[in-house]
C-alpha cells in the first residue's frame, strides 16, 4: 500500500478501477448508434449545466488565485460558456466520426487453410492523469467511450470542483441512457499518494496516459507499473530560414507564440538563419515585444535586436508557457535542424521558407511527431487534425505519435477461422 493512504482510500481507489474493468465488457458490446447518442445527449447536457459548471469552475479559480497559479495555468483552468460549448461540439464531432471498433485491418490465409482476420478492438480500462484542464475530462469520456473502453481519471486538485461537475453530468447522461456508469470513473481525492497508488492499479488499469507538464509526466513514466503512452511537454521551435517572406514570418510567428500560452504547442523557440537576422527576425522580434514577450537571445541575435535578455543554455529547453522565447541563430539549415533535434520535446517544430528544397530536407530531417511548412504549429491538435477532440499529442514512437484520436485508443486481435487444423 502506498505510503500515507488510508483504508478507506485505497478501498475506494479499487472499487473505482474494479468498478471500471467491469463496464469495459459491456462497453464493447455497444453498438455505434447507442454510443453516438449517449455523447450526443451529453453534449446538450453539458450545455445546458453550463451555469452550473462556471460556478463549480469558479471555485477551482479562486484556489487558483489565492495558490498564485501562473496566468497561462488560469486560462487553462477556466470554463467560459463558449469553452463549454466547445467542449460539447467535441463531443458531436466524436459522434459524427466512424467507428473504429471492428475495423477489419487485414485478412489472409495460412497454408493450412487457418483463415485469419486482424481487427480492431478496445483497448480495455484506460487512466489519465492530468493537470489544470477540465476540458480533458470531457474529450477522454468522449474518445475513450467511442473506442468502447472505460476511463479512470485523475484530474489536478486545482480543478478538482470543475471535474467532478463534468463527470457528474457524463454520469447522468450515461444512466438516462442504461448505460453503466462506470464507463467513466473520477478519482476524487487529492493526495499525492492516492495518484502514485493509482499507477500500481495494473490488475484494472490496461493502459496509462499522462497530460501535463514536464514533471508530471516524468514521475508517471518513472513510477507507474501500468504502460504508459508518454505524451510530451512542448518546446516547440520555428526556423526562419533565409529565403523566408517577412510578412509570413512575422504572422506565423505572433500566432505560434501568442495566440494561446498555456498549450504544449505553442511555439516556445526561434531559430534564426544568420543571412535574416537583420530584416526579418528583426521585424518579427518587434512584433512579438509589442505583444509584450520577453526575448531570450545569443549573442548575434541581441546585437541584431537589443530589446532582449541573454540566453543560457537552459532556456533553449525551455517549455515556457509564458510571455518568453528563446532565439538561436545559426550558419544554414543543417545546423537549424541539429540544434532542434537536440532541444526540442519532439512535439512540433516549423520552418518558414519559399526554399522547397529546404523545407523538403527540414520536414524530412526534424525528428518530432508534427513538422509544419509556412504554419503555424499552434495546429498540432486533435480537433484541427479533425479527430473531434485528442487523448494527447504523444511525442513517443510506440504506437502512437502525434494527436492521439480514437484510432490511437484502439488495440486489435485476430479472429482465425478453421475446419479441424491440428498442428504436427
Amino acid at each position: 500500500m502506498a505510503e500515507n493512504i488510508t483504508k478507506e482510500q485505497e478501498e475506494e481507489l479499487i472499487a473505482l478501477c474494479a468498478g471500471a474493468c467491469a463496464a469495459k465488457y459491456e462497453l464493447q458490446k455497444l453498438s455505434t448508434e447507442e454510443k453516438n447518442k449517449a455523447l450526443n445527449l451529453i453534449a446538450d447536457k453539458l450545455v445546458a449545466n453550463s451555469k452550473l459548471l462556471m460556478e463549480k469552475n469558479a471555485l477551482d479559480l479562486e484556489y487558483g488565485e489565492k495558490k498564485g497559479i501562473s496566468a497561462a495555468l488560469m486560462d487553462r483552468l477556466t470554463l467560459n460558456e463558449k469553452r463549454i460549448e466547445d467542449i460539447a461540439e467535441g463531443l458531436r464531432q466524436v459522434a459524427a466520426l466512424a467507428d473504429p471498433i471492428g475495423e477489419v485491418l487485414e485478412e489472409f490465409e495460412r497454408p493450412n487453410g487457418l483463415k485469419m482476420c486482424k481487427v480492431r478492438v478496445p483497448m480495455g480500462v484506460i487512466g489519465i492523469i492530468y493537470e489544470s484542464r477540465p476540458n480533458v475530462t470531457a474529450d477522454a469520456f468522449a474518445l475513450t467511450f467511442k473506442t468502447g473502453n472505460a476511463v479512470v481519471l485523475k484530474g489536478g486538485s486545482d480543478a478538482i470542483n470543475s471535474n467532478s461537475a463534468i463527470c457528474d453530468i457524463i454520469k447522468a447522461g450515461l444512466k438516462e441512457c442504461g448505460i453503466n456508469e462506470s464507463a467513466i470513473e473520477l478519482i476524487r481525492a487529492t493526495d499525492r499518494a492516492v495518484t502514485t497508488r493509482f499507477m500500481q492499479m495494473k490488475d484494472y488499469v490496461d493502459v496509462l496516459i499522462p497530460r501535463g507538464s514536464k514533471g508530471l509526466i516524468r514521475s508517471v513514466v518513472e513510477n507507474s507499473q501500468i504502460p504508459v503512452i508518454e505524451t510530451g511537454a512542448g518546446n516547440c521551435h520555428v526556423y526562419i530560414d533565409k529565403a523566408a517572406d517577412t510578412d509570413m514570418a512575422v504572422k506565423l510567428i505572433v500566432n505560434a507564440k501568442t495566440q494561446r500560452l498555456g498549450t504544449c504547442n505553442t511555439a516556445e523557440s526561434l531559430v534564426v538563419h544568420k543571412d535574416v537576422l537583420d530584416s526579418v527576425y528583426v521585424e518579427a522580434a518587434k512584433a512579438l515585444r509589442e505583444k509584450k514577450v520577453v526575448l531570450y537571445g545569443d549573442e548575434r541575435a541581441n546585437k541584431a535586436f537589443a530589446d532582449a535578455e541573454t540566453a543560457s543554455d537552459e532556456d533553449f529547453y525551455t517549455e515556457y508557457l509564458d510571455l518568453k522565447m528563446s532565439v538561436k541563430t545559426v550558419d544554414d539549415i543543417d545546423e537549424a535542424i541539429a540544434h532542434i533535434n537536440k532541444h526540442s520535446t519532439h512535439h512540433s517544430d516549423a520552418i518558414i521558407t519559399s526554399d522547397t528544397e529546404a523545407a523538403e530536407k527540414f520536414l524530412n530531417e526534424i525528428d518530432s511527431a508534427c513538422v509544419y511548412w509556412n504554419a503555424s504549429t499552434r495546429f498540432t491538435d486533435g480537433f484541427e487534425f479533425g479527430f473531434g477532440a485528442e487523448i494527447g499529442i504523444s511525442t513517443q514512437k510506440l504506437h502512437a505519435r502525434g494527436p492521439m484520436g480514437l484510432k490511437e485508443l484502439t488495440s486489435y486481435k485476430y479472429k482465425i477461422k478453421g475446419n479441424g487444423q491440428t498442428r504436427g
